[in-house]
């Protein structure tokens, strides 16, 4: 199978000039004359509250009662002012805030307290809108707002009087419509398809709002049409956009029934298709492999969501629109990257992980690639978006992609990828016991005249992986010599995995927590151990070690190397010792 998409200076260009249209557009619809300008009357009453399937913390509603804010690992302390006046640590710290999702920890708490506290803050901002502030009034914080306060209306406007009614009213009709305005200026992928979900939560709401429901409706069916691809997965690749986008569709797709209506065919085949996405992306450990800005995964939403999973559709093996691959045999899990980079426009937190592969055994991890840290960590985040950050080659320490960092572009459009692989060669058969991958990319050809070739092959048993990686030319003739040759295999370890390597530097020992251990070993070049990070946009950081084979093309055009299971976990020997007892007594 081969994968193939435009790529060169059209393509950046085309890139550019919608990035610059974008950022001139929201800057005009940001403007409180225009904002103002749209806020004529609308209904005046909500008629139902979309659920909210996020999980709640009633602890959380002690600390904002006591004026103690924390967002990501960063908090305020709140006496004597409004939390809007506060100096915000970060920025993530005042999406969050504005972004109203702590709502829900209030509605927890059921306390008498929590409605007239949700209230008071809510007066608070509404105040504080009146003054434009650049975090407030980004349309992805918008509409999550809008979500929420539509979500937890019966807690702010049960038993409040009829002024606050008036005033929360006019303020959700007037962040409504200028939604409406800015929705197709929106920033692609998940900030837009978050809009327009809020704008047909939000008409879907509203009494008498046939028409605007309809044209809330077909927006948001063209935008599933753009951003779902047909296995499921999301255009900009990153697994944990999945179970953001279904953790507000899901509600959504109540709240059409909860009306008397349907919703449409393609928002029923989008959510049906994400599911079983959902569990492809799953390690043993039940988190998602970390792959193209994927982060910590939050595993309570994605127990709730997956309680919603009607279809249950086989788990598939094979994502070829997402560009993903997955082998599964005997509790040991290998998901691997065989995708081109997504659109540029899409590509803002894309990484240059082409090949890499994610590995867990049982319920624990064991190859990762580094993830991602906080927002705010911006050189981090540029590293863990480099090849090196992954368990693939790199060639010349570079990446297989080109990434805009710079410039005035860069500043509105952010770092999206400009040039990368645009063409991926994936093969995948059943050969004497085991499934074998055969990948492909040409990342490095324009550079270097290279491909990176990487054979993967997981045993039935799931107790032997072969790889082999390879770099030809792709004309076939031999590396030119130059000195542009030098490559490094990466195997980047769970922070969990212990390591010892052998006195000859061709094999190490890898014990797992339960006792369980493997064996690494190449008949290339010497292995190296050295220091690695596994990134944490909310746990924080952690070191680790990783595996690395350097070498020089013209000398090794091939490496050959293998993992294998040496000891079982003492507890999972005991457990078929039991079976087997148990089979002999039967």
């Amino acid at each position: 199978m081969a994968i193939g998409s435009p790529s060169g200076p059209g393509r950046q260009l085309r890139f550019a000039l919608g990035a610059t249209r974008r950022a001139v557009g929201f800057r005009l619809h940001a403007s409180l004359l225009y904002r103002w300008r749209y806020a004529a009357a609308m209904p005046d009453r909500l008629t139902i509250a979309p659920i909210d399937l996020r999980t709640s913390d009633p602890t959380v509603a002690l600390d904002i009662y006591a004026g103690r804010w924390v967002f990501q690992g960063d908090g305020v302390d709140i006496e004597g002012f409004s939390v809007f006046d506060a100096v915000s640590p970060s920025d993530e710290w005042a999406r969050q805030l504005h972004a109203f999702g702590w709502l829900r920890h209030l509605r927890a708490s059921d306390m008498a307290l929590s409605r007239s506290n949700a209230r008071s803050l809510i007066d608070e901002w509404i105040r504080f809108s009146a003054h434009h502030d650049r975090v407030a009034w980004d349309p992805e914080i918008v509409a999550r707002r809008l979500i929420a306060w539509q979500s937890h209306a019966p807690l702010i406007l049960e038993g409040c009087d009829f002024e606050f009614y008036r005033r929360f009213m006019k303020s959700l009709i007037r962040q409504t419509r200028y939604l409406r305005r800015v929705a197709n200026d929106t920033r692609p992928g998940l900030p837009r398809l978050r809009v327009v979900i809020a704008l047909a939560a939000i008409a879907l709401s509203m009494n008498d709002q046939q028409r605007f429901l309809k044209q809330a409706a077909r927006r948001l069916d063209l935008e599933l049409v753009a951003q779902i691809l047909p296995d499921g997965g999301h255009v900009s690749r990153n697994p944990g956009v999945i179970l953001e986008v279904l953790i507000d569709l899901l509600p959504l797709r109540q709240a059409f029934v909860a009306r008397g209506g349907q919703p449409s065919r393609i928002l029923v085949s989008a959510i049906d298709r994400m599911m079983p996405m959902l569990r492809f992306f799953r390690q043993g450990d039940g988190s998602f492999a970390h792959f193209n800005g994927m982060g910590d995964t939050a595993t309570d939403h994605l127990a709730t969501v997956l309680a919603y999973d009607d279809v249950r559709a086989a788990l598939p093996s094979n994502a070829p629109h997402s560009g993903y691959q997955r082998i599964e045999a005997t509790g040991t899990i290998v998901v691997v990257d065989a995708g081109r980079p997504p659109p540029p426009d899409y590509s803002v937190g894309a990484h240059a992980g082409c090949l890499s592969f994610e590995m867990s055994v049982g319920r624990q991890r064991l190859i990762v690639n580094c993830a991602v840290p906080k927002s705010s960590a911006t050189a981090l985040r540029r590293l863990a978006r480099t090849t090196a950050a992954h368990s693939t080659a790199t060639l010349n320490d570079t990446s297989s992609c080109r990434i805009l960092t710079r410039g005035v572009i860069g500043e509105y459009a952010g770092e999206a990828i400009v040039s990368g692989p645009t063409r991926i060669d994936v093969e995948r058969r059943s050969v004497h016991g085991a499934t074998v991958l055969a990948l492909r990319h040409n990342g490095y050809v324009d550079r270097y005249r290279i491909l990176h070739e990487r054979q993967l092959s997981l045993s039935d048993a799931g107790d032997h992986l072969e790889g082999i990686d390879s770099f030809v030319d792709p004309a076939g003739n031999s590396v030119e010599r130059g000195g542009k040759d030098s490559f490094a295999i990466r195997f980047h370890l769970h922070p969990n995995v212990r390591v010892t390597i052998a006195s000859d530097r061709r094999a190490v020992t890898m014990e797992l927590p339960d006792g369980e251990s493997w064996e690494f070993e190449t008949d290339g070049p010497e292995i190296a151990i050295e220091e690695s990070i596994l990134l944490s946009d909310n746990r924080g950081n952690r070191a680790t070690e990783q595996i690395v084979i350097y070498g020089r093309i013209q000398q090794t055009p091939s490496v050959h190397w293998h993992l294998h299971r040496t000891a079982l976990a003492g507890r999972r020997q005991r457990a078929t010792t039991a079976d087997e007892d148990a089979l002999a007594r039967s």
